[in-house]
């Protein structure tokens, strides 16, 4: 820039100033450039690119290396920080070193697994170690480097990312020839952006007719035929890691239509005669059972003996018995219902008139 500013000064006073201010002009812009140089010397470099993609539970290094410049006397002083996202909002000391002494600054999901990766930080090298990386390690980190009056800062990003998972890998469809049928592969797990790649095993690149989705994972045919058939592969990647799973796709042909149809038919019909038949079945038994029962209560209304003994009316008189001849003769009163009559003995013998049975009504009383 000095130079710059002479070239012009060259240009505007060269013929409008006199010889000797030209030249005591010339000399002093020389030397405050030459000191400006000197005082700039102390420079932050790093080989590493400006922001870090990792996987969860690897370790990184973000590189911090530095030169000092001769007139860089003062004390040397090195900040490790996480810058804020928020720039109303401090940013956040990890660590330092000053004085030949490390610090860890407060304990926080930042400061597990920090380090410094050289053993002296003092001798050019500030870089910070980070081991058993996790989500919670993502962020914009600073690296600062202070020797009065030099001063110098470096920027890094880093991004914890997680690997996919093993994906599924499945198949809709009836794998019928003639029909449509999609393949689908899904990871559970993994940092998004996820790319999804279906590849055939052994025979060839996949038909041009079957199109794929690389966000979804989707391979659809939809004209399955023969040449379809065979082992596929998908792979599922993101920018930490890759998986992959594999499935068979088969080519089944179409069952016969017209066998299908008659089976059905010969089926129903088959199970119609079953039902009729445990239907006639079931009405032979009940009948059956109703007529047995009926002539059961039959045969014993016919059956049924008489009764021993029947009531005895208010006519009725009590039983007599006495002895003619030495032979005793009983007698039973009845009222008008019975007629005395004598033997040849001379004994008077009791006529019974027998008691008719009604198979309505039973007994006369």
């Amino acid at each position: 820039m000095f130079r710059h500013c002479c070239s012009r000064l060259r240009s505007a006073f060269i013929f409008s100033c006199p010889p000797w201010l030209s030249v005591f002009l010339l000399c002093t812009a020389s030397l405050l450039s030459t000191e400006l140089k000197c005082t700039r010397g102390m420079q932050v470099t790093s080989t590493s690119p400006q922001t870090i993609q990792k996987a969860e539970g690897e370790s990184v290094t973000l590189g911090c290396t530095y030169t000092l410049s001769p007139l860089d006397t003062g004390e040397l002083d090195i900040e490790w920080s996480v810058v804020s996202p928020d720039t109303t909002q401090k940013d956040q000391m990890l660590m330092f070193y000053t004085s030949g002494t490390k610090y860890v600054h407060g304990d926080h999901a930042f400061a597990k697994g920090l380090s410094f990766a050289a053993r002296d930080p003092s001798v050019g090298d500030a870089s910070l170690s980070i081991s058993l990386l996790s989500p919670a390690h993502s962020a914009t980190y600073q690296c600062k480097v202070k020797k009065s009056p030099g001063v110098d800062m470096h920027k890094v990003s880093l991004v914890v990312m997680a690997r996919p998972s093993v994906p599924k890998c499945w198949v809709e469809g009836g794998e019928l020839v003639g029909e449509a049928v999609s393949l689908h592969c899904k990871s559970a797990k993994g940092s998004t952006p996820l790319k999804y790649t279906w590849r055939r095993g052994s025979a060839g690149p996949i038909p041009a007719a079957a199109t794929q989705n690389s966000v979804t994972g989707e391979l659809n045919i939809s004209n399955h035929s023969q040449s379809f058939a065979g082992i596929y592969l998908c792979e599922v990647n993101n920018a930490v890691g890759a998986e992959h799973c594999r499935i068979d796709l088969k080519a089944n042909k179409p069952p016969n239509r017209a066998a299908l149809i008659v089976g059905t038919i010969v089926g129903s019909l088959l199970l119609i005669f079953i039902l009729l038949v445990f239907i006639g079945l079931l009405y032979w038994k009940l009948s059956n059972r109703h007529c047995y029962e009926k002539d059961f209560s039959n045969e014993i209304r016919e059956d049924a003996p008489p009764p021993e003994s029947r009531p005895v009316s208010r006519h009725t008189s009590r039983s007599t018995s006495q002895k003619v001849g030495g032979t005793e003769v009983s007698s039973f009163n009845e009222g008008p219902t019975h007629t005395p009559s004598s033997n040849s003995h001379g004994h008077t013998l009791v006529k019974y008139t027998p008691v008719e049975y009604d198979s309505k009504y039973g007994y006369a009383v």
